[in-house]
């Protein structure tokens, strides 16, 4: 555990935001929960590659491998890269959606860490070729294991089929298990589990242990989460509650108060969507304002961006209308540089700050400060921002309009009484309504996971043409259902109970590296 998290301080700065890490995800098959669990897993990755496919800016999820373990470990698609790649994860969920259960119950222990083992090298050796390409830079692997057999069970194969293997290229490993809905499908009930004392069963890598519901949108959240920043290198935001205008003499300014915090978006911009909102983001531009942290971010800023708090103000005292922009979530940071009676003092503040706030009904207004100030200069343009509390560890921010921008506006005041035909008519209408207690955006569907999947459907010249021309004849017949390999799946040992079961594709590609779709229609992603 020591060595991983040595290795992880020795990350160079430049791989932040825009750098996440690689995934590989290992589907662990067992009947007969695999037909109630397979067409949920599939809605699901395709509704979450529509948007990560799609995502303009700095990239969020680089690689993507799939393995399934059933009676034997199978390679459904090495190591790709995500970004324009649509077609060929489209293929391989299509694979994943036609895979045949072959009778199953409960594969044997020996395969989910050989499954594991297989991918690590499949990743070592993608990175070892892809080593000099500046698009691709080296990093640390996630695994995730999916299954539906009791975690803990799954926990234990994994530690012990692991312990002598070298984890220290693997950032994390995660055990998820899918719960509800298939409890009844399951043979019976597991003993519960002793701790073990046994030192040997200890991994370089920590496992975690989930659990997941059986149903599409509990999954695309799940992977909604591999598009989250996750970086703890250095946090984002330095919070200064103690005013610059006190007096020198003043108690408070011998010890300020900064409270260092994390940003979380609260949604994805539309603009980094194509074909969804009017307008160009400029996300090549390290503008000084909080909506740009992200990329700013990505472009190894040497210090955490600075947000002043200049006043305090009433909650009723702002009108909604002149807030603009995402909001985005501060929350108490995670840094690891911070030693730990640092970071708990902090996580404290950030509490009694909520907690003041909400008890005062007051919300803050905050100066952006400008990442580098020089001497001699005239001052910037900065932004201002609404500093709101919530019950939960957050604060929202949201960014507010200033003199130069506003527009004139006289807006006459409601007068006491509208006249009585029209309030009968308009509380009849309204009457008619259904009465939410909520809003819960997971009820409100858009349409544009079809919306980017027709986009990305669309025959695209040379690419469509030569993705037809990929297919493998066997038998004097096309064979195009099995997305193409990038790399050779490894065999772990030269045991027949080791060897791999490739896929057609991967049988074909004999140990070449060929380039990926995105590849030819995008030859560069930084």
């Amino acid at each position: 555990m020591n060595r991983r998290k040595t290795t992880s301080r020795g990350t160079s700065p430049a791989m932040k935001i825009n750098h996440q890490p690689p995934r590989l995800l290992i589907v662990h098959i067992a009947v007969p929960s695999w037909a109630n669990i397979c067409p949920n897993l599939c809605e699901a990755l395709q509704n979450f590659f529509s948007i990560a496919c799609s995502l303009m800016g700095p990239s969020r999820m680089s690689l993507f491998s799939l393995y399934t373990v059933q009676n034997q470990h199978e390679c459904v698609l090495p190591f790709v890269q995500v970004r324009g790649n649509f077609i060929r994860l489209q293929a391989c969920i299509s694979e994943l959606r036609m895979l045949q259960v072959e009778g199953c119950h409960r594969p044997p222990h020996t395969l989910l860490p050989l499954a594991v083992e297989d991918g690590l090298q499949q990743f070592k050796q993608y990175s070892s070729h892809m080593g000099s390409s500046a698009a691709q830079p080296r990093s640390s692997l996630e695994i995730t294991v999916l299954t539906s057999q009791p975690g803990k069970e799954v926990v234990k194969e994994l530690e012990e089929g692991l312990k002598d293997i070298n984890l220290l290229s693997v950032r994390r490993l995660q055990v998820v298990e899918v719960t509800k809905g298939i409890q009844e499908h399951t043979d019976s009930p597991s003993p519960p589990e002793e701790p073990s004392n046994d030192e040997s069963s200890i991994l370089e890598a920590d496992i975690v242990l989930e659990t997941l519901d059986n149903d599409v949108v509990s999954m695309e959240v799940f992977f909604k989460t591999w598009l989250q920043n996750t970086e703890t290198d250095q946090e984002n935001i330095h919070l200064f509650l103690t005013p610059e205008s006190l007096p020198s003499s003043s108690r408070a300014k011998d010890n300020p108060i900064c409270l260092k915090c994390d940003l979380q978006e609260r949604f994805l911009s539309p603009s980094l969507l194509p074909g969804t909102a009017d307008g160009v983001s400029k996300i090549d531009d390290p503008k000084g304002d909080i909506s740009t942290l992200y990329q700013m971010a990505s472009l190894s800023s040497d210090s955490p961006h600075k947000l002043q708090v200049i006043k305090a103000l009433k909650s009723s005292g702002i009108c909604e209308s002149l807030t603009y922009g995402l909001p985005f979530i501060l929350r108490p940071t995670s840094c690891w540089q911070l030693d730990w009676d640092e970071l708990e003092t902090n996580q404290q503040h950030f509490h009694a700050l909520c907690h003041c706030l909400l008890k005062r009904d007051w919300l803050l207004l905050a100066r952006g400060e400008p990442l580098i100030r020089r001497p001699n200069q005239n001052p910037p343009a900065c932004s201002f921002y609404v500093i709101t509390p919530s019950h939960s560890l957050t604060l929202l921010v949201k960014l507010v309009a200033t003199r130069e921008l506003m527009l004139p506006g006289f807006f006459p005041l409601l007068s006491e009484d509208p006249p009585e035909d029209s309030l009968q008519i308009i509380e009849s209408t309204l009457d008619s309504l259904e009465l939410g207690l909520t809003y819960n955006p997971l009820q409100v569907e858009s349409h544009l996971y079809s919306h980017l999947s027709r986009a990305h459907s669309k025959p695209q010249g040379r690419l469509s043409t030569s993705w037809a021309s990929r297919g493998l004849r066997k038998g004097g017949q096309m064979q195009t259902s099995r997305a193409r390999t990038t790399v050779v799946p490894l065999p772990v040992a030269p045991a027949p109970a080791r060897t791999l079961k490739m896929s057609a594709a991967s049988k074909a590609s004999s140990g070449t590296f060929l380039p990926s779709d995105s590849e030819e229609e995008y030859p560069s992603q930084t």
